[in-house]
């Protein structure tokens, strides 16, 4: 991962050690059962807006008592899931994407180290797996997605085996061994697949196909090395303009591809992938070797709850990200656990954030939500090479919405400055900026003004 700043990228000094300190004393010692704000987990999305929400009472001059946010997560660790791809592409450590929450905790947010096992909405509250009642003014849920690595005959066992050539950058236990895997080879079949519907950050599958194959021409192994990208999509990628260049840099680099082929099974002994088709038939390939991308989905604890919609996602309005039943108006939701019709990345939660945040302080004080709207907008930074990357910006309707093209031209062209945006600015905005809540997606350390 990122060079840049390494001092800034460490949890240092007496403040943070005060910090780590105190959060761990609040998350083991907090007895209380009713909050302002509950927030359902502690990944991007969660950190990001209990630590706005407490900025902009306080902005207000209406600021909460230290205690008054509590977010519920039972997780030891909090990951920088772009850091994964990184480390799959060999251009830093995983240990670099991971820190412990209790580090990431200011002393005025309150941390419950449990999960949610059910929603009742009707008495704004909740239940953990223990069996704790939690009681809320305002709930936010960032709770995430599942990755079904079972939805793969065969994958969990593949991904254990350390011979099988079988790899995945979707965790932070088997972003490394793709590294090790790409690297390592020297000559057969490269497979890189991606499976139908929905996934985080959707570009990632070809960035580390990209990577490889770059990998492989920059040592000599390309005329070696057969690549192929097997995609449950009918395209490259979701946006045209986007998917149309990448799809002419794929046949310009001689990379063959199948639509609509999604893998089903890995037998790692023969070492074929049975991928299915869209009328239902299936193909056998054989890899030496092979990258996945498994399927995702809702949460279980979600899925079926009364702040669902059918699919299992939290169902919320796509402008103001309030849930979309009157009776559960003080219920937001944000992130990949959220129905929003925007590609699951970190750069639409940090759009996400400060909108989802002006509409609950709205509603928390005066009973109505703000004029903030929130467009759709997020981004994939698609690597597509040792030096260069293809900066896709986008918002609802699959429209682009570039923040650069105005200075450096068309963003189909791939350049270093962007490539250097995603392996070393973003990882230190993340950390030191975005996770404290100071960072609000395109307008950067500034916080929107909503008229």
């Amino acid at each position: 991962m990122s060079n840049m700043l390494p001092a800034c990228r460490r949890v240092t000094g007496l403040r943070a050690r005060q910090t780590v300190a105190l959060a761990r004393y609040a998350s083991s010692t907090s007895t209380k059962e009713k909050f302002r704000v509950l927030v359902i987990g502690a990944g991007s999305g969660g950190l990001t807006v209990a630590n706005q929400i407490y900025n902009r009472f306080k902005a207000a001059g209406k600021p909460l008592n230290a205690g008054d946010v509590v977010v519920l997560d039972a997780a030891d660790y909090h990951y920088y899931q772009p850091g994964w791809t990184l480390a799959g592409a060999g251009l830093g450590s995983k240990t670099d994407s991971r820190r412990p929450l209790a580090s990431l905790l200011p002393p005025y947010i309150t941390h419950i180290a449990e999960n949610v096992k059910s929603f009742y909405p009707e008495s704004s509250s909740v239940t953990t797996a223990s069996g704790r009642t939690i009681s809320y003014d305002s709930l936010v849920v960032a709770a995430g997605l599942k990755t079904n690595w079972d939805g793969i005959s065969g994958l969990p066992q593949a991904l254990a085996d350390p011979s099988s050539g079988v790899s995945s950058i979707y965790s932070y236990d088997t972003c490394d061994k793709v590294w090790h895997d790409v690297d390592a080879l020297r000559s057969g079949n490269a497979i890189f697949t991606q499976p139908a519907g929905i996934i985080k950050c959707a570009g990632a599958p070809q960035k580390i196909m990209w990577m490889a194959w770059d990998r492989y021409q920059k040592s000599g192994r390309g005329n070696n090395i057969k690549i192929d990208f097997m995609t449950g999509l009918p395209t490259m990628f979701s946006v045209k303009k986007y998917s149309d260049a990448l799809n002419a840099l794929r046949i310009e680099r001689g990379i063959e591809a199948a639509f609509q082929h999604n893998l089903v099974s890995i037998d790692v002994a023969n070492r074929k992938a049975t991928f299915k088709k869209d009328d239902g038939s299936t193909v056998d390939r054989d890899f030496t070797l092979l990258h996945v991308a498994p399927p995702m989905g809702p949460l279980d604890f979600i899925k079926g709850s009364p702040i669902a919609d059918p699919a299992g996602w939290v169902e919320v309005d796509q402008a103001t990200l309030r849930h979309v039943k009157p009776e559960f108006g003080n219920i937001f939701a944000l992130g990949d656990c959220s129905s929003l019709p925007t590609s699951k990345t970190v750069a639409a939660i940090t759009s996400q954030a400060p909108v989802l945040t002006e509409n609950l302080f709205s509603v928390m004080d005066t009973g109505k939500v703000s004029s903030a709207t929130y467009d759709g907008y997020t981004s994939c930074p698609l690597l597509t090479g040792y030096g260069e990357l293809m900066l896709a910006e986008f918002k609802y309707g699959l429209v682009p919405k570039e923040s650069f093209a105005n200075y450096l031209g068309d963003q189909t062209k791939r350049r270093r400055i962007f490539y250097h945006f995603k392996k070393d600015l973003f990882p230190w905005v993340y950390w030191s900026r975005m996770v404290d809540g100071k960072w609000f997606g395109p307008s950067g350390p500034f916080r929107p003004k909503f008229v």
